[in-house]
């Protein structure tokens, strides 16, 4: 049995009706190498000789009596598997834009709690005899640096290795804690937290200070919360999603970044920028102060298989800019400043301060904050979630069928609904987004536009190399 950090309750906590807190993986795999062909029940057996290597999967949520403090895990006494692995068909012709559709549907529904929070799905039918696998996974389970490394752990760069290592010791199964142990161990754990708290205290104080004086002495100042402006996709959410991709080669990413002497991450905040001003413009409501991204920050133990480090630096877009390569280099200065004061304050600070989350005033205050619209009643924390994740570089085989793609998502939130996120993976630069479609019509033209924004940046690009 293990308690729930803070951090990781936080998003059990915030989810409502209308913010679903899972996140979703996304590979297309080609099966036409596994000997003796693809079928559903295949897949089953080979995820099943697999899940010690998938620890998290078989855990379940037990809830704390009074809500006194963060729910445990405990490995699941009545797990099921094919309870968990779904199977569906793609509509003809199975392109990509109809395996977005389908994958837009998985993401409008939430997760059973009272299982183990994650589901994969099957796509069969998809363009070339592919098959894909959306997995949706509660944020509570793990990040996207935990779900990197469970991904890595299934997979083999060894087309020719069909099966796992087999698992060290049996699993067994956990009794489901008595309500006495439960307030026991919540009581005990408040206590070292208490006890904690001087040093927090100390830490969060300095932070602070660091921060304020690294303001004062810089002529950078990233945007702070709450100072965005409104935008159409800022405000409450809606219980559907819409969810689309794209796919950008890696080494003409990499020809700007050179080119203009900044980071990849740069880059893609860089088109980011262009096609949500692009699109703006379009709606004639592009606003006068720019757009403000919060970029999710890895922190801890880069290694772990389960559970939450991350931190949350905001960054501005330099919508104001209209010179895309003026405001990619202005990007780049805001966001190496953003970095600097992330690093002054302690990623880890505000990660510690989610352990003093009181479950239920948590969760009421969320649920009525969401029941009664009010993010669209005031300006939003930030506009967008733009992440950058580096995925593996070499092929990648499961059972000997190999990985063709490799996207992946996050969750949207209350005021803030749009997220974008970006894995590589070999020599693909793998684009995703998911909103409302209420609020994001058309989302998957506006993520096919970053090809014409890259192709801008790197006509930009080709022409500095001259100079």
């Amino acid at each position: 049995m293990e308690r729930l950090s803070g951090l990781d309750a936080s998003f059990l906590y915030t989810e409502t009706p209308t913010l679903h807190m899972h996140t979703l993986k996304v590979g297309v795999v080609d099966p036409s190498t596994v000997p003796g062909g693809y079928s559903f029940e295949r897949v089953v057996d080979e995820l099943e000789k697999r899940l010690h290597l998938l620890p998290p999967f078989r855990r379940r949520l037990v809830t704390v009596p009074f809500g006194l403090h963060h729910p445990v895990w405990i490995e699941d006494p009545d797990f099921d598997l094919a309870w968990h692995v779904r199977r569906i068909g793609c509509p003809p012709p199975g392109n990509h834009h109809d395996f977005d559709q389908v994958i837009s549907d998985i993401a409008s529904t939430q997760l059973d709690r009272t299982r183990p929070l994650w589901e994969i799905w099957v796509v069969e039918g998809l363009g070339g005899g592919m098959v894909g696998f959306v997995a949706k996974i509660h944020h509570s389970l793990a990040d996207g640096v935990a779900a990197s490394a469970l991904l890595a752990n299934v997979m083999t760069s060894d087309p020719d290795e069909h099966d796992p290592a087999p698992p060290t010791q049996r699993w067994q199964p956990d009794a489901v804690p008595s309500r006495a142990w439960l307030v026991v161990g919540a009581i005990t754990s408040i206590w070292r937290l208490v006890l904690a708290l001087p040093s927090l205290m100390r830490r969060t104080i300095g932070g602070i200070r660091a921060v304020s004086g690294r303001r004062r002495e810089s002529d950078v100042h990233p945007p702070a919360p709450f100072t965005a402006p409104r935008t159409s996709f800022n405000t409450s959410l809606t219980r559907r999603r819409s969810f689309a991709t794209t796919t950008l080669p890696l080494d003409e990413v990499r020809a700007v970044k050179s080119a203009f002497g900044v980071s990849i991450n740069d880059v893609v905040l860089g088109l980011t920028a262009e096609v949500l001003r692009d699109r703006l413009e379009q709606q004639g409501e592009l606003p006068d102060r720019p757009l403000v991204a919060g970029i999710p920050v890895a922190t801890g133990n880069l290694d772990r298989l389960s559970g939450n480090a991350v931190s949350n630096m905001f960054t501005s877009l330099r919508t104001d800019i209209a010179d895309p390569v003026e405001r990619l280099h202005a990007i780049h200065e805001v966001t190496k400043e953003a970095k600097n004061l992330n690093n002054l304050l302690g990623a880890d600070m505000l990660v510690d301060w989610n352990e003093w989350a009181p479950p239920k005033l948590y969760a009421l205050f969320w649920r009525k904050y969401s029941q009664h619209g009010l993010a669209s009643r005031h300006r939003p924390v930030i506009n967008c979630v733009v992440s950058n994740v580096a995925g593996p570089r070499q092929p990648l085989y499961l059972a000997g069928a190999r990985l063709v793609s490799l996207y992946s998502v996050g969750p949207i939130l209350e005021g803030i609904g749009l997220n974008v996120t970006v894995w590589s993976y070999l020599d693909q630069l793998n684009v995703s987004a998911i909103a409302c479609p209420e609020h994001v019509p058309d989302l998957a033209g506006l993520v096919e536009s970053f090809n014409d924004a890259l192709a801008g940046l790197s006509k930009h690009a080709a022409g500095h190399a001259e100079d």
